[in-house]
């Protein structure tokens, strides 16, 4: 029952009507018996400061989600390791008098990545497609999991010279063009662009034009099976959603509010209800 006690916590983001988040996070708050209710609201740029900080300090919190994780970094009183690597943040709530921040995408993507690999992905050749938000908590999600090369590939070159300087490292590297991974082989490649997003999105890259392919990830989630899927399962590749992503960011980001385990379990059965979104 709602009582004037009970936290609010919301997404925000633009669009959010698609996103799985509210059902995730009532079902876990149901689930482990805490007094919080979970909303989405559509939120446009020059509205996010006051949003996030007015629901921190209101005794909730949220997450952040499209477009705006990169603006929600530069409100924060304190953002915390993930969100000072990536320059973005998806999670956000009060503390010590602070307005704090986390990027949980990172947490999230490393541990759905062990379970579908099954191990963790240390040593494996990646493509990564993308330069925004999204794209740098993977980076920074593959480096720390100990993979031995990540290639970057995005429309817009700058934009992934800029991600590769500031995350990158020995381990990273810019493709020159946007053809240069034709016929290279890969150990994974990740999307992690919004292609994909909505019914009618082609794939972000053709996995026809690639060599031998171990996995596919697409951190997008919609209605049915995305594109990229798709083709993946066309061609006989393993291949995984932003679904079990999703989740497990969900959970990282319930540990922070809560400060106790989530109900992953929970969360996890809440993704079966057929919706296009990440985030």
């Amino acid at each position: 029952m709602i009582s004037a006690r009970t936290r609010l916590f919301v997404l925000l983001g633009d669009p959010v009507a698609h996103s799985l988040s509210p059902r995730l996070h009532n079902a876990a708050n149901q689930a482990a018996g805490v007094d919080g209710i979970y909303v989405a609201l559509q939120c446009l740029r020059d509205d996010l400061p006051g949003f996030l900080r007015g629901l921190s300090r209101g005794g909730g919190g949220g997450n952040v989600t499209l477009p705006h994780k990169e603006k929600a970094a530069t409100v924060l009183d304190r953002p915390l390791h993930a969100v000072r690597r990536t320059g973005a943040c998806n999670t956000f709530w009060f503390e010590n008098g602070q307005v704090v921040g986390d990027n949980t995408d990172v947490e999230g993507l490393r541990r759905s990545l062990r379970d579908f690999l099954g191990r963790s992905p240390e040593g494996a050749r990646v493509l990564l497609v993308g330069a925004g938000g999204a794209a740098r908590a993977a980076l920074v999600a593959l480096l720390d999991d100990g993979v031995g090369e990540v290639a970057v590939t995005n429309r817009t070159m700058e934009r992934a010279r800029n991600m590769v300087r500031r995350i990158g490292g020995a381990r990273t590297r810019l493709l020159a063009t946007r053809t240069a991974w034709h016929g290279q082989s890969y150990d994974l490649v990740v999307n992690a662009t919004s292609v994909g997003l909505h019914k009618g999105d082609p794939s972000p890259l053709s996995l026809e034009r690639l060599g031998s392919i171990g996995g596919v990830v697409d951190m997008v989630y919609r209605e049915g099976t995305t594109n990229f899927v798709e083709s993946a399962q066309r061609l006989g590749i393993p291949s995984m959603d932003g679904r079990p992503m999703l989740a497990h960011q969900a959970a990282a980001a319930f540990e922070r509010w809560w400060d106790q385990p989530a109900p992953l379990e929970v969360m996890q059965s809440a993704l079966t209800e057929p919706v296009a979104g990440r985030g």
